[in-house]
């Protein structure tokens, strides 16, 4: 499938809801690890130790040099970050609830 592929959305909403319904984060991990290949999962990881790290307020170029990861990447989820009401912050609230 391509970016601009419908069926992206489609599949994206299933799996998601799936992920949503889904209460064992063992089985959570186990089914990333094996939907996505190796490399797949660790740019996954990095991406939300990205995050984290952006909201605990790290320097951009100390992130870079710890996860090996792009200024642009890093801009990116920055700007993600600071929208009004993003993803970003409504996961790092619920990463952060008991």
């Amino acid at each position: 499938m391509t970016t601009d592929d419908p069926r992206v959305a489609e599949n994206l909403a299933e799996l998601s809801r799936v992920l949503a319904s889904a209460s064992d984060p063992e089985l959570i991990e186990l089914f990333l690890r094996c939907l996505l290949t190796p490399s797949e999962t660790a740019d996954i990881a990095g991406r939300w130790a990205l995050v984290k790290a952006l909201d605990a307020k790290q320097p951009q170029r100390e992130i870079a040099k710890n996860l090996g990861v792009s200024l642009c990447k890093i801009t990116r989820g920055s700007r993600e970050l600071k929208k009004s009401g993003s993803a970003f912050q409504r996961m790092l609230k619920l990463f952060k609830t008991p």
